[in-house]
């Protein structure tokens, strides 16, 4: 049975991403069009922020790098959030066991605490310790969803013992996998998101940004799409089973 994605405010588990871009309006029109999320302001938000749901279930947010907060030169990248239980504990258990602290752990208001790191193979993640707001929260079977995250790097064994350590467990809904030769990107978390036609999207994604917008392959004996929406911003694609 496939397995189900996380619960909401799960420790162990991620529970979110933040889509920062450039260009938010191809990128909402990119991913709406191909993988049907929604696009919206919410005006429940006191900042106005653009959230992405599925069906009416929040699964992400967007922000614009040309906000002055972000340094100058920013790429284009997806921020991934793991719930845990204690921020400021496994903070200092991920600095201890090889992370580097890239923003060091505080209050995102009353939503929450977090803090962001580069773990020992070279990947950013920010840790999430949450208060009012726990993430997403998804019912079984919903395609466009989040389904799995998976972390490519020339040294999974070490990744995977390096969140074991740090979050006193294992990610049940994650996988880590070798950077296949001779392809040495840089280390990243990657979501996977669960469609009912994966084919269509890649028509979609073709018709949209042109032959290279998607490509597939094979990876441990599952068909895998990779979805390559504006500035690189790229998310994995499978079929919805269950």
């Amino acid at each position: 049975m496939t397995p189900r994605p996380a619960r909401p405010g799960s420790p162990n588990e991620f529970c979110w991403f933040d889509l920062k871009t450039r260009d938010p309006a191809g990128t909402a029109a990119f991913f709406s069009k191909t993988l049907g999320w929604r696009f919206a302001v919410d005006e429940q938000d006191w900042r106005k922020a653009t959230k992405i749901s599925v069906d009416g279930h929040p699964i992400g947010g967007v922000s614009d790098l040309a906000n002055p907060v972000y340094p100058p030169g920013t790429p284009a990248h997806i921020a991934y959030y793991l719930a845990v239980d204690d921020v400021d504990h496994r903070t200092e258990a991920a600095a201890s066991n090889g992370a580097r602290v890239v923003v060091p752990p505080f209050d995102a208001g009353d939503q929450g605490r977090m803090a962001t790191l580069i773990d020992p193979v070279g990947a950013a993640v920010s840790l999430w310790q949450p208060h009012r707001f726990t993430g997403w929260n998804l019912p079984p079977r919903l395609s466009g969803a989040p389904h799995r995250m998976t972390l490519t790097c020339e040294q999974p064994d070490r990744a995977r013992h390096f969140y074991r350590e740090t979050i006193g467990a294992s990610l049940p809904h994650a996988d880590f996998t070798a950077t296949p030769a001779p392809t040495v990107p840089a280390p990243q978390w990657e979501l996977t998101v669960a469609v009912d036609d994966p084919a269509g999207v890649v028509t979609r994604a073709r018709t949209l940004g042109g032959e290279h917008a998607a490509t597939t392959y094979e990876e441990a004996g599952r068909h895998v799409v990779r979805l390559h929406g504006p500035e690189g911003l790229t998310v994995r694609v499978c079929r919805l089973e269950g």
